[in-house]
C-alpha cells in the first residue's frame, strides 16, 4: 500500500464515477457508456458518453442532474434513443449521433423504459406501466402537483389488498399497473400495444425479420403463487402467442441468433430451489426443442460477484457470435468472473479470465470485437479492448485522479480447509499504513445472499474499514456461488451450522496464521443473510468484542409474513413453512439466544426495507434493549434493502460512519 497516498473516507463515496452498459457502435469504430456520479445536491446522476475506438477522449452526450441510461444505436448507426428522467419520469427520447439536440418520443403517465430497435430500424421497442384500460394513445406525464394531488389522495385511503405477492423492496407496495410492451413506428412515432395481459411482460429481443416479439412473463391463472417465468413468442401479424418454456422454471436474458432461428437464454428449473445454478439453453424453433449446452458444467453463469458500488445494468449474455454457431456469456468462480465462448455442442472455451471482475461486454460483429468492463479491489470499473491474444488495451480511466489521491489496498487470498473436509476461500486486507511487529484489531464481513459472492471487486466497505485501521477478513462459506452446486446448496437446511462453522474456522486460521492480528480485539458485521450471521454469532460466542448487524433477520417465525420473499424463501431455504414446524423455525432463529449475547451490538436497518423488514431489527432491538444487553438502534427513513449499493447518498455516508464509529468504541 503506497504510503505517500492518503487514507479513504465515507465522504469519497461521493467522488467515485461508476461505468456500467457498454454499447459498440454498429460500425465498430466508437461505443458508449453509462457514467453514474453523485451530484452536488446529493444525489445520483447518469450521463451518457461517446468514445471513438482510436482515441481515449470521451464526449458527453448528455448534461446536467437527470438519470440517462440505456442507449441503443439504430442499425444504420445515424441515430440513438435513450431513456432520460430530464421531464420528470424516465422518458424515451432521441438524438442524432451527428450532434443535435435530442427529442422527446414518449410522455406516458408511468414513464418508458428499455428502448430497443427492430433490426431494419423502423420500430422501437420498451417497456411501460398500464392499467387494464389505459389507451397508450391518451398518455400524459403527470405534473409535480398532479403527482403530489394523487398522493395526497392516496393518503387518506386505505390500502386494499387481495394478492399473495402484494409488495416488493424494488417497488414497495404494488399498484394496478402491469408492464407492458409496446412498438414504436419511427416513419410517423405511431404506437402499437403489443401485450395486454394482467401480468408484467418484460421484452427479451425482436427476431431479424421484425415479426416475432420475444418476452419473459407468467401468464398462468395461479402466477400470483408462482415463481416461474416463462418465455413466450408473440407474432404481431396473427397476435398468437407461443409459450416456450411451459412452466418449467424461470428464464431471462433471451435473443434470436442471427437468422433468427435459434433463442438462447439464461434459466433453470428449479432443481435446489433458490441455490440451482443457472444454466444456458437453446430453443431450436424448427424443431421446438430445448438443448441445455451446459449439463455437465458445475459454474454459475451470470455475474453473481457482491459489492457496494456497481450502479448501473450491463450485458452479462448470452450474446450471439455473427456465426450463429458461438455464444458469449460471462460466468462466476472462484472469486471472479470471467468471459467465456461456447458452441453449439455444449464445448466452451475460455476468452478472459484474470483475478477480477467482469461485470459486463459488448459484442461488434463488423469488426468481431468485444469491450469489457472489468473492475478490481482497486479500481471501481473501466473498459477495455479484449485483443486475439486475451490481453487487454484499456480504454478508459474514469477514477484515475482518486486512485491516484487514495490508497486502496490490494486483497491477499487465502484457502481455509475446514475440518469437515470443505475448502472455503476467502481473502485479507492489511490496514492503511500497516507496519511490520504491530498489531492490529479484525473486522469479519459476511456477505448476503447466501447465495452470491464475494471477490476481486472493488468493494468501499472493505476498502473503508482497512482505510480505519482494522485488518479485514471475507469469506465465501458454504452457500456461496462460485464453487458448484454442491457447495452453493449445503447451507440449505443448515442456516448457523456449517456455514457458522466456516467463518469462525476463517477467522481462527487469520489469527493464527498473521502474528499481527490481535485476537482480542475483533469485530463482526455482515448484511440481509450476512446480518443473520451476525445475529447468531452473538448469541453462540463471546469471541467478538463488538458487532455491527445490518438489516438483518432475527425471527424466522414472522420474517415468513412480513417480508417481500418470506412465503417460499422460508421454504426453499429450510425446508418448511410457517406451520410445518413453528418450533424448528423458531430453533434457527437468532432471538431465541437474546439472553446469551453478551457483545455489544449495533442494529442498523432501513424503515422501508420490505426485503428484511424493519421488525426484524424492532424485536431484535427491543428483546436486546429490555435484558440490559449493550445494544444501538440505527434506522434509516425512506431506506429499502439496498441501502448500502444504491440508498441516498447522504443515508449511506451515515452508515458508514455508524459503522466506524461502532468499531472504535468497543474494539
Amino acid at each position: 500500500m503506497n504510503s505517500h497516498k492518503r487514507a479513504l473516507t465515507s465522504n469519497d463515496i461521493t467522488k467515485l464515477e461508476i461505468f456500467s452498459d457498454p454499447q459498440f457502435s454498429p460500425d465498430g469504430k466508437a461505443f458508449t457508456f453509462v457514467s453514474t456520479t453523485i451530484n452536488e445536491q446529493n444525489d445520483y446522476q447518469s450521463q451518457l458518453l461517446y468514445q471513438k475506438m482510436d482515441t481515449s477522449a470521451t464526449t458527453p452526450w448528455t448534461f446536467g442532474a437527470d438519470s440517462n441510461s440505456h442507449l441503443r444505436f439504430s442499425p444504420d448507426g445515424k441515430k440513438a434513443v435513450f431513456q432520460s428522467t430530464r421531464s420528470g419520469l424516465p422518458q424515451l427520447w432521441l438524438i442524432n449521433t451527428d450532434g443535435g439536440e435530442a427529442q422527446q418520443l414518449t410522455t406516458f403517465k408511468h414513464g418508458a423504459t428499455s428502448p430497443t430497435w427492430s433490426k431494419d430500424g423502423k420500430s422501437i421497442l420498451f417497456h411501460t406501466s398500464l392499467e387494464n384500460d389505459d389507451d397508450i394513445h391518451n398518455q400524459k406525464e403527470l405534473s409535480s402537483e398532479e403527482k403530489q394531488k394523487i398522493k395526497e389522495t392516496k393518503s387518506k385511503q386505505p390500502l386494499i389488498v387481495n394478492r399473495l405477492k402484494y409488495k416488493s423492496d424494488a417497488k414497495g407496495f404494488h399498484d394496478t399497473t402491469n408492464t407492458q410492451i409496446i412498438r414504436m413506428n419511427v416513419d410517423d412515432w405511431s404506437l402499437e400495444q403489443l401485450t395486454y395481459a394482467d401480468t408484467d411482460h418484460f421484452f427479451q429481443d425482436v427476431s431479424p425479420d421484425g415479426r416475432q416479439i420475444l418476452f419473459a412473463a407468467n401468464l398462468n391463472k395461479n402466477a400470483d403463487r408462482e415463481l416461474s417465468n416463462d418465455l413466450y413468442l408473440l407474432d404481431t401479424v396473427t397476435k398468437e402467442i407461443t409459450n416456450l418454456t411451459e412452466g418449467k422454471g424461470s428464464y431471462h436474458q433471451a435473443s434470436f441468433s442471427p437468422d433468427g432461428a435459434k433463442i438462447a437464454y439464461f434459466g433453470h428449473e428449479f432443481a435446489y430451489k433458490s441455490a440451482t445454478l443457472t444454466e444456458l439453453y437453446v430453443f431450436d424453433l424448427h424443431t421446438s426443442k430445448q438443448t441445455c449446452l451446459t449439463t455437465d458444467w458445475d459454474m454459475q453463469l451470470g455475474d453473481a460477484m457482491i459489492g457496494d458500488t456497481r450502479l448501473g445494468d450491463s450485458t452479462t449474455g448470452p450474446t450471439w457470435h455473427k456465426d450463429g454457431r458461438h455464444l458469449f456469456f460471462i460466468a462466476t468462480s472462484y472469486g471472479a468472473t470471467a468471459l467465456y465462448q461456447i458452441n453449439l455442442k455444449g464445448k466452451y472455451q475460455t476468452l478472459y479470465h484474470k483475478d477480477n471482475h467482469v461485470f459486463g461486454f459488448t459484442y461488434n460483429s463488423v469488426n468481431d470485437k468485444l469491450i469489457l468492463g472489468i473492475s478490481t479491489p482497486i479500481n471501481p470499473g473501466d473498459f477495455y479492448l479484449l485483443n486475439e491474444d486475451a490481453t487487454l488495451t484499456q480504454l478508459t480511466n474514469g477514477n484515475e485522479v482518486l486512485l491516484n489521491e487514495i490508497a486502496f489496498g490490494e486483497p491477499e487470498s487465502l484457502k481455509i480447509n475446514t475440518q469437515d473436509n470443505w475448502e472455503v476461500q476467502g481473502w485479507l486486507l492489511r490496514p492503511y499504513g500497516f507496519t511490520e511487529g504491530k498489531k492490529y484489531p479484525m473486522i469479519l464481513e459476511i456477505h448476503g445472499g447466501p447465495h452470491a459472492m464475494y471477490g476481486q471487486t472493488f468493494f468501499f466497505e472493505l476498502q473503508l474499514l482497512a482505510a480505519k485501521g482494522y485488518i479485514v477478513l471475507y469469506t465465501n462459506p458454504r452457500g456461496s456461488y462460485g464453487y458448484g452446486q454442491k457447495f452453493v446448496d449445503a447451507c440449505r437446511m443448515d442456516y448457523g451450522g456449517g456455514d457458522y462453522q466456516d467463518v469462525m474456522e476463517a477467522v481462527n486460521y487469520a489469527v493464527h496464521t498473521y502474528s499481527f492480528i490481535d485476537e482480542n480485539r475483533l469485530g463482526v458485521t455482515g448484511g440481509s443473510y450476512g446480518g443473520f450471521m451476525t445475529n447468531w454469532i452473538v448469541g453462540h460466542t463471546n469471541r467478538f468484542k463488538a458487532a455491527v448487524t445490518q438489516r438483518s433477520i432475527s425471527n424466522w417465525l414472522s420474517f415468513y409474513g412480513v417480508s417481500d420473499i418470506g412465503f417460499f424463501f422460508t421454504e426453499w431455504e429450510h425446508g418448511l413453512n410457517l406451520l410445518d414446524d413453528p418450533a424448528k423455525l423458531w430453533e434457527i432463529s437468532p432471538l431465541k439466544y437474546a439472553a446469551d449475547v453478551e457483545t455489544p451490538l449495533l442494529i442498523l436497518h432501513g424503515e422501508k426495507d420490505f426485503r428484511c423488514p424493519i421488525e426484524q431489527g424492532e424485536q431484535w432491538y427491543i428483546t436486546l434493549k429490555h435484558l440490559e444487553k449493550e445494544v444501538e438502534f440505527i434506522r434509516f427513513p425512506e431506506a429499502s434493502h439496498e441501502l448500502s449499493r444504491s440508498g441516498k447518498p447522504e443515508m449511506r455516508i451515515e452508515r458508514l460512519n455508524h459503522i466506524c464509529r461502532w468499531f472504535e468504541k468497543y474494539i
